[in-house]
């Protein structure tokens, strides 16, 4: 029973966070639980994304409600990712989880660059490409399969490339991130949940927190400064990078 409280408690925390950084919560879940609950690389993916999935549908839901999204843009999005998301997560099941950790720590390296390289251009932020069905689908899907293969939801890729490529603000590309990643996040829980990698009486406490809280981070991030969002979590990136390739 108080396993169940503690993990609740954190699903808690780790919706509030998503909620502030439009990630649905997962990239911030499975650094902590590989380094404080012990769990394999793997597992941590699988379990999280229970969590993630109902956090995702709320917040994508707040941020429509503050920032409509243009559907014809992101229908594309969401349905290339759709499709990419189960040939990552199939690839992933299949390999060595201390590889999927690296791997992991270095694409938390890579998006904290890009936040930081996104932070200077917020004060005049211009469009390198137009966002066309297009561009987008293929945002989608390459955004998906590495969502897939590590089990954060494609939004962890897509929203720097939405804000440096095409020229979103924070908030927007977050939103817009968000369609994608629910198609992603629910495609790879089932292909995870069908091999074993998945704690579920863990993740459903953890959903039940997330759900309560996913709506203040929301809150917050809209209340935040763009540059604060970007070092904030670029900070979390690095730190937690760090501290996975040290694990063993």
């Amino acid at each position: 029973m108080l396993a169940l409280l503690l993990d609740f408690c954190f699903g808690i925390a780790m919706g509030a966070l998503g909620g502030f950084f439009g990630i649905g919560g997962g990239l911030i879940a499975i650094p902590v639980m590989t380094l404080w609950f012990d769990q394999s690389q793997t597992l941590a993916q699988g379990t999280a994304l229970i969590m993630m999935v109902p956090n995702v549908v709320l917040a994508f839901w707040r941020y429509q409600q503050r920032t409509p999204l243009n559907w014809s843009l992101t229908i594309p999005l969401g349905l290339a990712a759709l499709i990419s998301a189960g040939i990552g997560a199939r690839a992933a099941i299949t390999m060595d989880a201390r590889t999927i950790q690296i791997g992991f720590a270095l694409l938390m390296l890579l998006l904290a660059a890009m936040n930081i390289f996104r932070a200077r251009l917020i004060a005049s932020p211009k469009a390198i490409a137009h966002a066309t069905s297009c561009r987008l689908a293929a945002l989608g899907g390459g955004c998906g399969a590495l969502g897939g293969f590590f089990g954060v939801g494609a939004s962890v890729v897509a929203v720097p490339i939405l804000t440096s490529v095409f020229g979103l603000s924070q908030v927007a590309a977050q939103g817009m991130a968000l369609s994608l990643a629910l198609p992603s996040s629910l495609i790879t829980l089932i292909t995870y949940g069908t091999q074993g990698h998945v704690d579920w009486q863990m993740g459903f406490a953890m959903a039940l927190g997330g759900l309560l809280s996913v709506s203040w981070g929301v809150n917050w991030a809209y209340r935040a400064p763009e540059k604060l969002l970007c070092g904030l979590f670029s900070c979390f990136l690095t730190a937690s990078a760090v501290l996975l390739f040290f694990r063993h």
